[in-house]
Order: C-alpha cells, then sequence, then structure tokens
C-alpha cells in the first residue's frame, strides 16, 4: 500500500512570500528574523505574486513547481511560508518541493518552544502544539489509517490514527486542566494585590521592542534580554516601590508581531491575563523602527482581541537610535499620553517614572506641611514614597516638608492617620510648573 511519509530534514532554508492582494500586508525583514530566531539557515527568499490563495497549493501549481526546481538548485531541507497553510495545502505542497513545509503558525511555535523556561510557559506552548497538530495528523502519516493487525488485534478495532486522535485529545484536556489551575493560582494573586490596593503596570508591546531591558532596569531584574525576536516567552512579575506611588507590581510579558496566531493568543490567554487585569498598560514602541505604525497597529489590534480596556501610556522607546529628544506628551486630559525613553543609555527614565506616578495617581503637585512632632509616623512614609524635596524644624519643633507628591496619594495617606489636609497644610497647594506644552491628540504619528 502506497503512503506519504513526511521527510525529515535540517534546518537549510527557503523563506517563501506570496502578496496576496485580498490578505494583509507581508513585512519581509520581519519573517526573515523569525526564521533566524528559529534557527534556520536562509538560503534564499522566494516570492511570488496572486490575487487568492490557491486552495491546493496556495501559490498555484505553476507557482509550486518552479519553488520545487528553486529548493532542488539550493539543495534546500525545508521551506517555510509567511502564511497560515491549512493541513492539505501543506502535505500537497511537500508532495512537490520533496522536502518539509512549515507554514508561520508553526514557525511561531517552533520558537516558543525554544524559548518557553517555565512550567506555564512549556505547558501554553505544548497546548498550542498539539492544537495546532490536531488536523495535521493525517498530513505525513496516511499509514496510520491501516487497522491494526496480528493476534489478539484482527477484527473491528480503531486505526492508529484514530488512536493517536483519542491521546491527543487526552493530553490536550490535561494541558487545559493544569493550565486553569495556574489561572486560579494567578487569579488569588491579583486578588490579594487587589485587596492590599497595589497597581499592577504591565509591559506589552511589538517583540525586539525593548520591553525586557526597560523592565530590567525599572525592576532591577536580570530578566533575559537580546536584540532578537521573543527573546523572552514566560511572563515575569516584580514587586516595587515606586516614587510617589509605593509598592507596585511590574510585569513583563510576551511581545507581539503581526499577524500573530489566533491560536496562539488563545493558548497564552492565562498569560495574557496579567494585560487584561493590569492598572495601567505600558506599550513599549521601537521609536527606531520604520515600521513603527504597522507595529502599534499589530500590538492595539492583539489587546483588542483579548479585550483588555485598561489605560495605556505609550513608551517610544530606543530614542537613542531614532534622535528623538526625551520628553513627555500630555493629552488634553493632562494626563501623559506618550513619554520617550531610552532603556539602553537610561534618557528619559526619570520622566517615565513621573508619567507612570500621574497616570496611577494625578496630576503632582507641590505642598509645604507642617508636621507636629506627633505625627513623625506620617513624615516616614513620605520618605518611603521618596517624595520629600526639603524638611527643616522650627523653633516650636515643629517639621516644615516640602513634598512633591499627587493630591490623591496625600490625601489617602492622611485619611490613614485621621488627619486632615488643612491641619498640616502650610501653605497653598502650588501646581508645579514643567517645561512642557499639553496640548490635545489629534493624530497617531511617532
Amino acid at each position: 500500500m502506497e503512503y506519504f511519509d513526511r521527510y525529515q530534514g535540517g534546518e537549510r532554508a527557503i523563506l517563501v512570500s506570496v502578496n496576496v492582494q485580498i490578505l494583509q500586508d507581508l513585512d519581509a525583514e520581519e519573517f526573515r528574523l523569525l526564521a533566524k530566531s528559529a534557527g534556520a539557515e536562509v538560503l534564499e527568499h522566494f516570492s511570488a505574486q496572486r490575487y487568492r490563495p490557491d486552495a491546493k497549493l496556495f501559490i498555484g501549481s505553476g507557482k509550486a513547481q518552479e519553488l520545487a526546481e528553486f529548493v532542488e538548485a539550493h539543495e534546500a531541507e525545508l521551506v517555510i511560508f509567511d502564511h497560515a497553510l491549512t493541513p492539505a495545502q501543506e502535505r500537497n505542497l511537500e508532495r512537490i518541493v520533496q522536502c518539509r513545509v512549515v507554514d508561520r503558525t508553526g514557525l511561531i511555535l517552533d520558537i516558543f518552544a525554544q524559548r518557553a523556561r517555565t512550567h506555564e510557559g512549556k505547558l501554553q506552548v505544548e497546548l498550542a502544539q498539539l492544537d495546532h497538530l490536531s488536523s495535521r495528523l493525517v498530513r505525513g502519516w496516511t499509514h496510520l489509517e491501516r487497522q491494526k493487525g496480528g493476534i489478539g488485534l484482527r477484527g473491528p478495532g480503531e486505526s492508529q490514527l484514530e488512536t493517536d486522535r483519542r491521546l491527543l485529545r487526552i493530553r490536550v484536556g490535561q494541558l487545559k486542566d493544569k493550565l486553569e489551575k495556574v489561572r486560579q493560582t494567578r487569579i488569588q494573586g491579583r486578588a490579594a494585590r487587589q485587596k492590599a490596593s497595589v497597581p499592577t503596570v504591565s509591559l506589552v508591546g511589538y517583540t525586539n521592542a525593548g520591553k525586557s531591558t526597560l523592565f530590567n532596569i525599572l525592576a532591577n531584574s536580570d530578566v533575559y534580554a537580546a536584540d532578537q525576536l521573543f527573546a523572552t516567552l514566560d511572563p515575569t512579575l516584580r514587586r516595587l516601590d515606586w516614587d510617589g506611588i509605593g509598592a507596585l507590581v511590574l510585569a513583563d510579558t510576551v511581545g507581539f508581531v503581526r499577524n500573530l496566531p489566533h491560536a496562539l493568543v488563545e493558548s497564552f490567554k492565562a498569560t495574557l491575563e496579567e494585560t487584561l487585569e493590569a492598572t495601567l498598560l505600558l506599550h513599549v514602541i521601537d521609536s527606531s523602527s520604520p515600521d513603527v505604525m504597522e507595529q502599534i497597529e499589530a500590538v492595539e489590534a492583539v489587546l483588542k482581541e483579548i479585550g483588555a480596556d485598561v489605560p495605556v501610556l505609550r513608551v517610544y522607546n530606543k530614542i537613542d537610535q531614532s534622535g528623538e529628544q526625551e520628553k513627555i506628551i500630555y493629552a488634553k486630559a493632562d494626563l501623559p499620553d506618550r513619554v520617550y525613553v531610552s532603556a539602553h543609555s537610561g534618557q528619559g527614565l526619570d520622566l517615565l517614572r513621573q508619567a507612570v506616578q500621574e497616570c496611577l495617581v494625578g496630576q503632582i503637585q507641590v505642598f509645604d506641611l507642617v508636621l507636629k512632632p506627633a505625627y513623625g509616623k506620617l513624615r516616614t512614609q513620605l520618605y518611603a514614597l521618596n517624595v520629600i524635596q526639603s524638611e527643616q524644624y522650627d523653633d516650636e519643633g515643629n517639621l516644615h516638608l516640602v513634598v512633591r507628591i499627587a493630591p490623591n496619594k496625600l490625601q489617602q495617606l492622611l485619611g490613614k492617620a485621621h488627619l486632615p489636609l488643612e491641619e498640616i497644610l502650610g501653605v497653598a497647594a502650588e501646581k508645579l510648573q514643567r517645561p512642557r506644552e499639553a496640548f490635545e491628540i489629534k493624530d497617531e504619528i511617532g
């Protein structure tokens, strides 16, 4: 009985991009970086144009034959498509090009499998891989449809393919149960933070925008960061003290790309829930990228898909490469809308800390406070928030403090101490004058 076997090969790859008019535009450089991130040795980039995908081969029979000759000439062992292919299209293409064919989803899954480090990350990757494989069992192993044979196994029974499908369904169920336990653990952790009024700031953004580098600086952490796509996959949370806010949880999440497969979004919902439940999102943007607007749209599309309705502060990173100046730009609500920084050189990080503080607790003001000797605990709390600019004692032993803090936060502290603001206010609150221009955001230009 003739059957089709999967071709075994190495990592010498031909990349294939098809400019399909009815589909989204492609990014050739991002595709090449994805392939290299997976460990492929890119030999050539094969391109074609079509109005709509071919149902049987995606690229059509003529281009498929041309691709086969291309593969043979370069002695390639792998063909990677920058598109999502159906199982039938992959099977038909492999028969023609005589080597393995991997689509965009399979490529990203391979990268995720290499980068997953935590137990949760490995579970999520395996679930996504099995979901991708479930419809492809038949593509390379049609011999598995044969009935089991041998003594005690003849007669009615299930084929090997049916057995594999059943085992796969069992494993998928087990993975979903384990991930649900992880999800419940995360929910309990978030509930405890919310009960303690600890805000969560989550970093999101396009892959390789510099999220992990920025996270390491802000949290004084050592999360792996590199100039490559999906350098980090597993979510990382750090508790830290933020000037003017106090305790805060900073979360680093997986990066996004254009056309992120829906199956991946579904599998990583346990991770992405850190984004859904955040108090504030820092959308980290590579300001030096020529495709900055497309990358912003890709991230916003994923956030919309997972239903993230959370305030967003755009952080334009890598200004040391783009030539931008460090600055904060305010929206018409007089709250920070975007801030320009460089995680690599440290430019603008103080402005970023100020912007986060204003987004979480409101506009910062300067207060002159007079504390009686009995109010030493309040002084300690203000020092813990790092908001005291100067202090001095008068002849009566009272402490005069100049503090730079949001009124909301000051009222919160005074409420806990059962002190009215009028009792300790030395002079009228005066808004801090900053050299900045507040204006209405009318467009989405970088």
